[in-house]
């Protein structure tokens, strides 16, 4: 029998489902890991691997579907949100409609509960309830987020409520939204509604969306980013877009973990949202990556993920379902990952984009304009498989490095960058983990281990005693010279047989960086002339 977690607190848990009219047919609240696996086979929802691992396939949602992104537009957003491309408005009525429709739905339905938290910072701290009609969507939450103590459960009111119910599609032409999927998050209501989609990555990036809206209220920066810390307590930060790298460079077996992707810097410091973390496994390579593959073990959920029948082995090399495979694990199953996971003040910053062009030096070091430049920009190349649609890198600007995240304006979040940067005298580089030689197709990617290599360099302070030049296209502070790195690849012009179409491809991507920045029309003179300069 599949029993839930004990509590003697169950009808006023009940009561709070009832309050916001859920009335399911059979609820189960944070079930032990062993019964969420073993329901999930029972259910066929997934099958267990020879590492383990709980393997599930998504359906034709694979990755993030942004246009189905949706923030209702009332009193508390209509000034606050950024509204646009990214943050499309729904109103407030559409919401309800959908919402009792979808309470109907569950009604005599099974349901999985969730309650835990987001915010390693108790401070800071945000109680949540997650609610799915699939076993395994619960899992992959309950190894996600933050799990409470069995005393923590019997108190615990969600500020925030996240309904997930991959069976319930919407209906475009009467509920007013662009497919039958739909991520719906309502400030006012605390309630996120998430339909037809089984990619479980919604869940995990709509919480994001929602600390990201509400932090900067309480002077708390919200980041896109990983995190770690050294053995003499150095905490340093690596900004960057869905596969430039965040949770590869942060797993470094030299350093603690604090978390893979999803951090706020109060003035005490740096705190994890999250209690696990959620990496690409598409190539996946123990060599390169031992931390990660050592991690895709019983209690583990891969999506997406190609499974050899005969053997039931993972093929990470097989992306005939999606580029985007995934894994989720708890942050414990990193070796030496810091739990609670906070941090000091950070002292090194890293921006990682990887660049299609194959033009932009491998490591620069930028001033606090520069960074707040780079910051806002967020230019990298979108990978395949991330987003539906996407089957090549395709050159972006993602401003804040997570812009589908990023509910405010992104002088909002650079603003407090760079009262960051200057409090804590932090030291911020850009490194492009993308292509050299070449553009994509013809050059290749930089070898990681020059990589990890810069890295370290930058982190362990020898970068700050080397001589630089600067290029005067990107507008850059390029070093001369990096410890176990070839000097050659450091100027990226060195790697292309074909100069002029170096110069010319250079030049093309910085236009773009000062086309793209035009809509930044507010910024002050001195944050826009830290970017990329053409004279003509």
């Amino acid at each position: 029998m599949i029993e839930d977690f004990k509590s003697t607190n169950t009808g006023k848990f009940m009561s709070q489902l009832e309050e916001i009219g859920i009335r399911a047919g059979k609820t189960h609240r944070n079930l032990p890991v062993k019964n969420m696996i073993d329901l999930s086979v029972l259910k066929n929802e997934g099958i267990l691997t020879s590492t383990g691992a709980l393997s599930v396939r998504t359906g034709k949602y694979t990755g993030r579907s942004p246009d189905d992104r949706y923030i209702v537009d009332d009193n508390e957003t209509h000034n606050k949100v950024d509204w646009g491309k990214v943050n499309h408005p729904f109103s407030e009525e559409k919401f309800d409609r959908i919402f009792e429709k979808m309470k109907k739905h569950l009604e005599e339905k099974e349901i999985f509960v969730f309650d835990g938290f987001i915010g390693a910072d108790t401070n800071n701290q945000l109680p949540i309830r997650i609610v799915n009609d699939h076993i395994w969507q619960s899992f992959f939450a309950r190894q996600m987020f933050i799990r409470p103590s069995a005393a923590e459960l019997e108190s615990l009111k969600p500020e925030f409520t996240l309904i997930a119910i991959n069976d319930f599609k919407a209906t475009p032409e009467i509920d007013g939204t662009r497919s039958d999927a739909f991520i719906l998050i309502n400030f006012s209501r605390k309630l996120v509604l998430i339909g037809a989609t089984s990619y479980a990555g919604e869940i995990k990036k709509a919480m994001f969306s929602v600390m990201n809206y509400i932090l900067p209220d309480r002077g708390v920066f919200p980041m896109h980013c990983s995190a770690n810390i050294g053995r003499n307590g150095d905490t340093a930060l690596f900004f960057g877009l869905s596969g430039t790298g965040k949770t590869t460079l942060s797993a470094d077996p030299n350093r603690m973990l604090i978390g893979d992707d999803e951090h706020g810097w109060s003035d005490k410091g740096v705190f994890n949202f999250e209690g696990g973390c959620y990496a690409k496994c598409i190539n996946l390579n123990r060599d390169a990556e031992p931390q990660i593959w050592d991690a895709i073990r019983s209690g583990a959920v891969l999506e997406n993920v190609v499974i050899d029948r005969n053997t039931m082995k993972p093929d990470f090399k097989d992306g005939s379902l999606t580029e985007n495979t995934r894994v989720a694990y708890p942050l414990d199953y990193i070796p030496g990952a810091v739990i609670p996971s906070l941090g000091g003040n950070p002292k090194v910053i890293l921006f990682l984009t990887a660049d299609a062009f194959g033009v932009m030096p491998p490591i620069a070091r930028l001033t606090k304009d520069g960074a707040m430049y780079h910051f806002m920009s967020g230019y990298t190349s979108k990978l395949a498989g991330t987003e539906r649609g996407i089957t090549e890198p395709k050159a972006t600007f993602s401003e804040c490095f997570g812009a589908p995240f990023m509910s405010r304006h992104a002088s909002v979040y650079a603003k407090m960058l760079g009262e960051k940067i200057t409090t804590h005298n932090t030291i911020v580089y850009l490194i492009n983990t993308g292509w050299s030689g070449g553009p994509y197709g013809i050059g290749k990617r930089i070898n990681i281990k020059y990589t990890r290599n810069m890295v370290t360099a930058a982190l362990t302070g020898k970068l700050e005693t080397v001589n630089y030049r600067h290029d005067d296209i990107f507008n850059l502070d390029v070093p001369k010279s990096c410890t176990d790195v070839p000097s050659e690849i450091l100027d990226p012009r060195n790697t292309w047989v074909e100069k002029d179409s170096y110069d010319f491809s250079a030049r093309k991507l910085a236009r773009m960086f000062i086309e793209n920045f035009k809509k930044f029309g507010g910024t002050p003179q001195e944050i826009r002339d830290a970017g990329p300069q053409i004279s003509e």
